[in-house]
C-alpha cells in the first residue's frame, strides 16, 4: 500500500441527507472493490460502516465511519458520515479532513433540508464534490429533475449530468455514459458484479449528444485551451473534456452528476470511476495553513511525505481493547508508529505506540502514515476532536473544527449513588468522542445536566452510558438551552472591601459592558492605562466575569454576544489581590447586565414538515399556534412540503402530534437555525418558573 503514489490517493466523504442511501453506497464500495466479501444491508442491520447497536437497530448511521479500500490502483479512504442533523459535528469533522466528497441524493426526494445543512458545510470547508442521484428503482424517481433541483436549491451547485438512465423505477436496469458513449449494464446473478458495454440504443441518440454538448460547453467554461481548440472547430478528445471537467471539479466549479441504484447494485463502478477520474488528490488541494507557533504567522505545508510532520485529530473513539484511539489525517511528513509527536493544541510531547488503518471497527496495524493519508493513533494521553499534531522542531497550529452549540438539555441520575462515579467517567469518554455534547453537574439542584444536539441525540447517549460504560441512569425532562444577551452598552462599578482584624481584601473595577453580533460569545478586553488596576490582577478580572456570565440576570441562563472592557478601577497596597478582583469584576458584571437591557435568546429550529394535501390546513395551524413563522410551500409529487421556523420550546413531542393529526402520513425534519430574541411573554414566563 505504502507503494502507491500520492497523486492515486482520494479521501472521500459520502455525505448527504438522512435515507439517501449514503450506507447502502459505502457498503457496495467495500463489495465492489474486495474489502468485504458479503453486502451487508441496513435493514437486515448487517452493515460494515454502521456498527454501533445503536445504528443497526435504529437503520442510521450515527458516527462517521472510516474506511480503506482500493480501485483500479489508486488508494480511496471513504469516510461514510450521518445525514441525521443531531450528528452534524460529524459530518462538519470529517469534511475538514477530507479532499472530495460524493454528494447523494434520493431521485425521489432530491434536495432536502438536511442536504442544504451538509451543502453549506461543504462550501463552508470548499470542498470538491460529484453528485450520486442514488434510488432510481424507486417510483417517482427522476435523475434529471434531480439534478435541476440541485441547481436551483443549493448555493454554487453547477451539477452537470454525465449520465444517461435506461428504464424508470422498477424497469431501471442500464446506464449510458455520455462520454464514451457506452451503455453500461450490471449483472443480476452476481450482486451487480460484472458490467458489460453495449452500443447506444437508437432512441437515446439525440439526448447523448446534447448532454455531450453541454458537458464540453461546462468543460470549455473552466479550460481557455478547451475554448480555442472549440472555437477554432479542431478536434477535442474525451481525454482533454475529462480532464477539463476534473479542473472544473477540482476548482469547485463544476460538479459532475451520475446515477444509479446502490440498493439494485446498479451504477456503482461508474462512480468509483469518477471518484479517480474527476475528485482530487491531496496534491490537488491547496496545502494545508497554520500558525506556526515559532514565528506566529501564518505557515503552509504542502503534501509531501518528506516535509516537517503535520496532522489534525478529527475524530477520537474509546476502543475496548485498545483504549483511546484518535482518527488522524497526515497533511505532511511521515507519521511513524514508536516516534514522538508534539500536541502543539495542548503543548505536550507524546508516544505514538501503534498506527492502525481502518476498517469500520476492524483495523490493521502499519508502520507508517504518509501526507496524504487517513489513520489512527493508538498511545495519545488526552486526544481531543481539533487537535494539530506535528514535529516539536516545526511547531505548527492547524485551525480547530467548528463545534456547534447545543441546544437542549435534560439532567440524568444513575439509578445506584454507587454508580455516580462510574457514570461520570463515561459522560467524559463521551465527550472526548462527541464535542457537541456537554455535561454539567448544577450546584443548586445537585443534579448532573447533560446538553446535545436533539432528543435523538441526548436518546443515543444515554442509551450508549447504559451499554458500552455499563451505568443504568434514569433521565429527567428535556429542556431548552435558552441563553441571555445585551441590547445596550453600559458602565458598571463592582467594589470589594472586606476588613477583618489582620489583612482585609480590596479590589475595585469599572467596567463597559457593550453588545456584540450574534454568535460572537464573550470578550474581554484590558484597557487600563497608568495602572490603576495592577497587571497581576487583570487575569483575576477576566476569572471573575467568565465566571459571572454562567449566571444571568433573567433566569440564570448562560450571557453570551457580550464585550467587557476593563476601563478604570482602584487597589490597596496590602489588601488587594487577585480574588479581591475577581470579586469585584463579579459585582461589576450583575449591575452592568441588570442595566443594559438584558433579554432572553432562544433557539430556533428549521422545520419541514412533508403532508399529504388532505392535512396542509392542520399541519400550519398547528405551526403557527406552536409560535412558527411559514417560510413557504412547495408542491413535491403530490405531498406538500411545508417549511418554516419554529422555537425548540414549542417542538416537544411534535411527532405524535403530527402522527395523529395527518393519520401517520406525514413526516417532519428539524434542523438548529439560529438564537432569536424570546417574546415578552415567554421571557417572563421563563423568568418566573425559574424563581
Amino acid at each position: 500500500m505504502s507503494n502507491i503514489p500520492l497523486r492515486r490517493f482520494r479521501n472521500i466523504g459520502i455525505a448527504a441527507h438522512i435515507d439517501s442511501g449514503k450506507t447502502t453506497v459505502t457498503e457496495r464500495i467495500l463489495f465492489y472493490t474486495g474489502v468485504s466479501h458479503k453486502i451487508g444491508e441496513v435493514h437486515e442491520g448487517e452493515t460494515v460502516t454502521d456498527w454501533m447497536e445503536q445504528e443497526r437497530e435504529r437503520g442510521i448511521t450515527i458516527t462517521s465511519a472510516a474506511v480503506s479500500c482500493q480501485w483500479n490502483d489508486h488508494q480511496i479512504n471513504v469516510i461514510d458520515t450521518p445525514g441525521h442533523v443531531d450528528f452534524t459535528i460529524e459530518v462538519g469533522r470529517s469534511l475538514r479532513v477530507l479532499d472530495g466528497v460524493v454528494a447523494v441524493f434520493c431521485g425521489v426526494g432530491c434536495v432536502q433540508p438536511q442536504s442544504e445543512t451538509v451543502w453549506r458545510q461543504t462550501n463552508r470547508y470548499k470542498v470538491p464534490r460529484i453528485i450520486f442521484v442514488n434510488k432510481l428503482d424507486r417510483i417517482g424517481a427522476d435523475y434529471f429533475k434531480a439534478v435541476d433541483d440541485i441547481n436551483k436549491k443549493l448555493s454554487g451547485a453547477n451539477a452537470v449530468a454525465m449520465q444517461i438512465p435506461v428504464g424508470s423505477s422498477e424497469d431501471f436496469k442500464s446506464i449510458i455514459d455520455v462520454l464514451s458513449n457506452k451503455m453500461a449494464t450490471f449483472s443480476e446473478g452476481d450482486k451487480g458484479s460484472v458490467v458489460t458495454f453495449d452500443e447506444v440504443p437508437e432512441e437515446y441518440k439525440e439526448k447523448v449528444a446534447e448532454l455531450y454538448a453541454k458537458i464540453v460547453e461546462k468543460a470549455c467554461d473552466v479550460d481557455e485551451k478547451l475554448a480555442d481548440k472549440f472555437l477554432n472547430e479542431q478536434e477535442i478528445t474525451v481525454e482533454e473534456i475529462k480532464a477539463a471537467v476534473r479542473k472544473g471539479t477540482v476548482e469547485r466549479k463544476i460538479m459532475p452528476a451520475f446515477c444509479g441504484s446502490a440498493f439494485k447494485n446498479k451504477g456503482i463502478q461508474p462512480l468509483l470511476d469518477a471518484v479517480i477520474d474527476y475528485l482530487p488528490s491531496p496534491l490537488d488541494v491547496p496545502p494545508i495553513e497554520g500558525e506556526s507557533l515559532t514565528t506566529h504567522l501564518m505557515e503552509t505545508r504542502a503534501a509531501d511525505p518528506n516535509a516537517p510532520l503535520s496532522g489534525l485529530v478529527f475524530k477520537v473513539m474509546t476502543d475496548p481493547f485498545v483504549g483511546i484511539l484518535a482518527f488522524v489525517r497526515v497533511y505532511s511528513g511521515t507519521l511513524k508508529a514508536g516516534s514522538y509527536v508534539y500536541n502543539s493544541t495542548k503543548c505536550i510531547k507524546e508516544r505514538v505506540s501503534r498506527l492502525v488503518r481502518f476498517h469500520a471497527n476492524k483495523r490493521d496495524d502499519v508502520s507508517e502514515l504518509k501526507a496524504g493519508d487517513i489513520g489512527g493513533i493508538v498511545g495519545l494521553k488526552d486526544p481531543m476532536t481539533g487537535d494539530t499534531i506535528c514535529d516539536e522542531s516545526r511547531p505548527i497550529l492547524l485551525e480547530k473544527i467548528d463545534v456547534p452549540v447545543p441546544v437542549i438539555s435534560s439532567s440524568v441520575e444513575p439509578k445506584s449513588k454507587a454508580d455516580y462515579e462510574k457514570m461520570c467517567i463515561g459522560l467524559r469518554k463521551l465527550i472526548q468522542e462527541d464535542p457537541s455534547f456537554h455535561f454539567t453537574f448544577d450546584k443548586e439542584t445537585g443534579q448532573t445536566v447533560i446538553k446535545g444536539m436533539g432528543e435523538l441525540h441526548l436518546e443515543i447517549m444515554v442509551d450508549r452510558l447504559k451499554r458500552e460504560h455499563k451505568v443504568e441512569v434514569s433521565q429527567g425532562r428535556l429542556q431548552v438551552a435558552y441563553k441571555e444577551t445585551i441590547r445596550k452598552t453600559v458602565e458598571a462599578e463592582g467594589k470589594f472591601i472586606r476588613q477583618s482584624g489582620g489583612r482585609g481584601q480590596y479590589g475595585h473595577v469599572w467596567i463597559t459592558f457593550e453588545p456584540l453580533e450574534r454568535g460572537k460569545g464573550f470578550i474581554f478586553e484590558n484597557k487600563i492605562v497608568g495602572g490603576t488596576v495592577p497587571r497581576e490582577y487583570i487575569p483575576g478580572v477576566e476569572k471573575g466575569l467568565l465566571e459571572a456570565i454562567n449566571n444571568g440576570v433573567i433566569a440564570g441562563y448562560p450571557v453570551v454576544d457580550v464585550k467587557a472592557s476593563l476601563t478604570d478601577g482602584s487597589y490597596h497596597d496590602v489588601d488587594s489581590s487577585e480574588i479581591a478582583f475577581q470579586v469585584a469584576a463579579s459585582l461589576a458584571f450583575k449591575e452592568g447586565i441588570a442595566k443594559a437591557d438584558p433579554v432572553l435568546l432562544e433557539p430556533i429550529m428549521k422545520v419541514e414538515v412533508e403532508t399529504p394535501e388532505d392535512y396542509m390546513g392542520d399541519v400550519m395551524g398547528d405551526l403557527n399556534s406552536r409560535r412558527g413563522r411559514i417560510l413557504g410551500m412547495e408542491d413535491r409529487l403530490g405531498a406538500q412540503i411545508i417549511a418554516a421556523e419554529v422555537p425548540l420550546a414549542e417542538m416537544f413531542g411534535y411527532s405524535t402530534e403530527l402522527r395523529s393529526m395527518s393519520k401517520g402520513r406525514a413526516s417532519y425534519t428539524m434542523e438548529f437555525e439560529c438564537y432569536r430574541e424570546a417574546p415578552k411573554h415567554v421571557q417572563e414566563q421563563i423568568a418566573s418558573s425559574q424563581k
